[in-house]
């Protein structure tokens, strides 16, 4: 099952990332969480892994909306976006919202899931533009 919306790009990481943010913001999304797990995990197990960070990106309106009509909803969220370096490669994928629809199996989530997903398609298609 595929879960995600992913771009690979031949760009430096540090140029996606900030990039990646900026379309975020441009369609709606702030960004509530950044975790670096390259630094996470050496500073807590000592081991190495490439360039990713994980961006937990929300745009208040579509959660509030989600929370109206699926409550637990918040499990869900914030919205996962990484940004991550693997054998030269720069990619960026994001949670895709219609698999948030399969997970609370409420059809009423549908439309908005839609909506989301196009917002962090749009935010993508900037990063890779």
């Amino acid at each position: 099952m595929n879960y995600a919306l992913r771009i690979d790009l031949d760009r430096p990481f540090d140029e996606t990332l900030a990039r990646t943010k900026e379309a975020l913001a441009e369609n709606g999304f702030g960004v509530l969480t950044e975790i670096n797990l390259k630094q996470t995990l050496k500073n807590k197990i000592d081991v190495d892994i490439d360039e990713q960070v994980i961006l937990g990106a929300c745009n208040p309106r579509f959660a509030h909306r989600g929370l109206g009509v699926e409550p637990s909803l918040g499990l869900l969220l914030p919205c996962n976006v990484v940004v991550r370096h693997s054998a030269g490669v720069t990619v960026v994928e994001a949670i895709d919202p219609e698999r948030m629809v399969e997970v609370t199996d409420n059809p009423k989530m549908e439309p908005l899931a839609q909506e989301v997903r196009q917002a962090l398609k749009n935010a993508l298609d900037i990063v890779a533009s």
